[in-house]
C-alpha cells in the first residue's frame, strides 16, 4: 500500500473517490492541483511514447560502469539530487531541503553517484543510486538516492524497481521502503508517494490528477537493504500533444 502527501482538508470529495478506487486501502481526500493517483505500468507503457532504458552504454556486468556527472538520457538529466537539495544518511541517502527555481541536476560525490550495469533480474541495462559506501562496493549499489528531470512537463510516468532476489533457502531481510517525491519545475513538491518494496520486480505507474502535465522532476530514495535499481522509466516526450 502507498501513502501519499500532503493531505489537504476534506472539501475535494471527487478527488477522494478516484484515489480510494486506485489504492488498496484507505487515504484521506486531497485537493485536485495536489493529487497523485496510481495507474498500471501496463497501461502507461502503451500511452507514452518513451522511455529511458540505459541501452545507450556499453553492457557491462555488476559494478559497471560509474557516472560521475549528470547523466543526459532520452529526454532528461539524471543525477543524485536537485540542486537547493542536501544528502545525508548511512548506509542509504536521504535528501533533505528545498530545490531551488529552476531545477537542475547535481550530482554526487566521485564514487556516490550513479552507475550502470548488466542487471540479471531486468536482463537489461539497468541504474544503480550509489549510496555512501562508493563504487564499486556491493553496499553501495543501489542505496543512493536518484533525481530525474524531465524536458517537458509529464502528467503521467512510470517506473520498474527490482528490490533484491529472493533467498532459495529462506532467511533474507525483508524489503524495504520506496519513496518517490514529485516536484513542479518552480520547485514545489506536488506530493510523495512511500510504498512497500517486494522481491524481485515492482511496476509502478503515477497519474497526475486533472491531466495536469506539471511534473517536471522526480526524486527516488530507499531504505531497502539489498538496494535498488532502476529500470524502463516511461515518460512523454511531448505532453501537451496528447
Amino acid at each position: 500500500m502507498s501513502d501519499l502527501w500532503p493531505f489537504p482538508s476534506a472539501r475535494n470529495l471527487a478527488a477522494s473517490c478516484v484515489l480510494l478506487a486506485v489504492t488498496s486501502g484507505f487515504a484521506p481526500p486531497i485537493q485536485a492541483e495536489e493529487a497523485l493517483v496510481t495507474a498500471p505500468y501496463s497501461v502507461l507503457r502503451q500511452e507514452l511514447d518513451a522511455k529511458l532504458d540505459f541501452e545507450t552504454l556499453p553492457r557491462r556486468p555488476e559494478p559497471g560502469i560509474p557516472l560521475e556527472a549528470a547523466m543526459r538520457e532520452g529526454h532528461a538529466w539524471l543525477g543524485e539530487r536537485l540542486a537547493g537539495q542536501q544528502v545525508t544518511g548511512h548506509p542509504h541517502d536521504t535528501l533533505s531541503g528545498t530545490p531551488r527555481a529552476p531545477l537542475a541536476i547535481r550530482p554526487g560525490p566521485p564514487g556516490a553517484n550513479l552507475s550502470v550495469a548488466q542487471h540479471r533480474g531486468f536482463g537489461s541495462n539497468a541504474l544503480f543510486p550509489l549510496g555512501p559506501a562508493g563504487f564499486p562496493a556491493l553496499e553501495a549499489r543501489g542505496e543512493g538516492s536518484v533525481a530525474i528531470l524531465f524536458d517537458h512537463g509529464q502528467r503521467a510516468l512510470g517506473l520498474r524497481i527490482h528490490s533484491d532476489y529472493a533467498a532459495p533457502l529462506g532467511g533474507a531481510s525483508s524489503p524495504g521502503t520506496l519513496t518517490i517525491a514529485f516536484f513542479r519545475r518552480d520547485g514545489v513538491r506536488i506530493g510523495q508517494i512511500r510504498r512497500q518494496l517486494a522481491t524481485g520486480i515492482t511496476d509502478l505507474g503515477f497519474r497526475r490528477a486533472g491531466g495536469i502535465a506539471d511534473i517536471a522532476a522526480i526524486t527516488v530514495t530507499n531504505d531497502d537493504p539489498g538496494g535498488i535499481a532502476l529500470d524502463d522509466i516511461l515518460y512523454q516526450t511531448a505532453p501537451m500533444a496528447f
